[in-house]
């Protein structure tokens, strides 16, 4: 079923909002004041509370609409579908307002705080690169030829890939290498592709003989879970004031995908950490759900009179965390691993008072018993770095319900061409 409809608003997951007979239509590929024609998903005829559409023409165009970059990840109308990219019909100053209007909007509607629109920044060479070339991690995975292919939504259907535009140069330069876009796997086999990004070089101005050169050996094509090429610990390098923090972290373990991610939320953690200690020379830090300890390695550096506790549920992670810990000889951080809400229960006591708390919870956020725990402790600065700005307004409510007021929001495009945004807010304990 087809109908034209205005479409309304901006909504999450990448869809705005339209209605069909007095019925909520959440349309992907769209722009908030366009007049398009949508054609439904399947089923549309059951009484649901909603219905779910694509643009497959358009008929009034919205000022930030653009052809988009990366075909395949367009409409299904236009040959599209294989995902990854749900705001590639959107230019990039459009898309920091969608960000920035989706996490307003959240914060003021479910996590029940007044404050204005939030700034969203836009991260270092995104501009000059046109929102591409940022993915320093991708997955693939095998069709029924052995080719890499990505999955074609609402079907089974897999569509052979030559490129990914989203990748950064650095990995395009290790596939070229490796003659990925044409070699052959076993069919239905998951390629996982992690280079991360050389640092004392300018990318984008390189041959990929040269990228590749500059890599060596520090990437890793996965196959099914297993390292066929490269090394199972990779090097990381985050430049942050001035400073160099080293990590090691495994092949297939979690790390920041954007180039530029790390270096970006940590300089904005560190600075809300310093302001929050300013003239305090010994302090508890808690960082929750640290992963290789991106956040807990500098914070046990630069505050080295300080206690720093991280805990995370990855074994792997922490194993990682560990010894990037040990190899900067940082013995005033421990890291133990976890559910964080169980290892909360049982803080040793040199721990068990933090004066500020870092968060980095993955995309169902902290949720209310974590949060509470928190709060428990007294801490007076929680510093929450949120993939999801629905569970950050979530987590918002259950803090300011227990004392705790917004004291600043900052929103990172570190996913540009998609719907996903980094969003970091600092609480303070008894501030109107």
């Amino acid at each position: 079923m087809q109908a034209e409809v205005r479409v309304e608003r901006y909504a999450d997951q990448g869809r705005c909002v339209a209605h069909i007979d007095g019925r909520v239509v959440f349309v992907r590929f769209a722009l908030p004041g366009e007049r398009v024609v949508v054609q439904l998903d399947e089923p549309y005829d059951r009484d649901e509370r909603f219905w779910t559409g694509e643009v497959v023409q358009i008929l009034e165009a919205s000022d930030d609409r653009v052809e988009p970059a990366w075909r395949l990840a367009g409409p299904l109308s236009t040959g599209g579908g294989v995902g990854g990219a749900d705001l590639v019909h959107v230019a990039l100053p459009g898309q920091i307002r969608w960000k920035s209007a989706v996490i307003t909007d959240q914060m003021r509607r479910m996590g029940h705080v007044d404050i204005p629109d939030v700034r969203v920044a836009r991260l270092e060479e995104d501009d000059e690169e046109r929102g591409l070339h940022w993915r320093t991690r991708i997955e693939l995975v095998a069709d029924e030829t052995g080719h890499v292919s990505m999955r074609r939504r609402a079907s089974h259907e897999h569509v052979r890939v030559s490129t990914m535009p989203l990748a950064s140069r650095a990995l395009l330069a290790v596939a070229d290498r490796f003659d990925l876009w044409n070699h052959e796997y076993e069919p239905g086999s998951i390629i996982r592709v992690a280079v991360p990004e050389p640092r004392d070089v300018h990318t984008s101005r390189m041959t990929y003989k040269a990228l590749a050169q500059e890599v060596g050996g520090n990437y890793a094509i996965e196959v099914d879970g297993h390292v066929r090429s490269g090394e199972k610990r990779l090097k990381e390098a985050v430049d942050v004031d001035g400073r160099r923090y080293p990590f090691g972290v495994d092949a297939g373990g979690f790390w920041q995908v954007h180039r530029a991610a790390p270096a970006a939320l940590l300089k904005y953690v560190m600075r809300e950490v310093s302001e929050a200690l300013s003239g305090t020379r010994s302090a508890v830090i808690w960082d929750l759900f640290c992963g290789s300890g991106l956040f807990t390695l500098p914070l046990a550096q630069t505050f080295s009179h300080s206690h720093v506790y991280g805990v995370e549920g990855s074994r792997t992670a922490v194993r990682g965390a560990e010894r990037n810990l040990h190899v900067v000889k940082a013995d005033n951080a421990q890291v133990v691993q976890g559910d964080v809400a169980r290892v909360l229960r049982n803080v040793p006591d040199d721990f068990s008072k933090p004066d500020v708390v870092v968060l980095d919870p993955p995309r169902a956020g902290a949720k209310s018993g974590v949060c509470r725990q928190i709060a428990d402790t007294g801490a007076s600065t929680v510093v929450y770095i949120a993939c999801d700005s629905t569970s950050l307004a979530r987590d918002t409510a259950t803090l300011t319900s227990l004392g705790y007021s917004l004291k600043a929001i900052q929103g990172f495009d570190i996913y540009p061409m998609t719907h996903h945004v980094e969003t970091v807010a600092t609480f303070v304990r008894g501030r109107d």
